[in-house]
């Protein structure tokens, strides 16, 4: 069976984010909505779980300070890491730079040097926030997708 989905506008109040801002990383490959693109005029993304899941990472780094350019580049790293459940995933934020947290070794996911101080996102909690807000506008019946994110 198939996740029912959201639309873009209940995936940008979801996530707390402007609709414009939700457009903008879709037509930037940022985050594409999973389950059906924009095919033109008129048609609709959907977006799935998961979706909503990286949307919210992506607005908390960037709440965090760090700029568009190295979310791109941290979530390029992630997607290629196809075999990693993105909830399980711990990210440590130091100044501009983003370094995943993988058992004992810190990865830089950026590539780029520098010090700041040390922030950490534990990916598990933005989830967390994330089933918090769907229960909270009424999408009580999306819980089960928490399950189904793995594709």
């Amino acid at each position: 069976m198939g996740e029912e989905g959201f639309s873009g506008t209940r995936a940008a109040a979801v996530v707390g984010i402007s609709y414009r801002q939700l457009d903008y990383w879709a037509r930037t490959d940022l985050v594409r909505p999973s389950l059906c693109d924009a095919a033109g005029s008129g048609s609709r993304r959907l977006y799935s779980y998961r979706d909503l899941l990286e949307l919210r990472v992506i607005k908390s780094l960037l709440d965090a300070g760090i700029k568009l350019e190295s979310v791109r580049k941290a979530f390029a790293y992630l997607r290629t890491q196809g075999d990693s459940d993105i909830a399980s995933a711990t990210l440590v934020i130091s100044g501009s730079d983003v370094l995943l947290c993988d058992g004992d070794a810190l990865i830089d996911i950026v590539k780029r040097g520098g010090q700041g101080v040390l922030n950490l996102l534990a990916i598990g909690s933005v989830k967390t926030d994330l089933d918090a807000s769907l229960v909270e506008l009424g999408n009580v019946a999306a819980a089960p997708l928490a399950s189904a994110q793995a594709g």
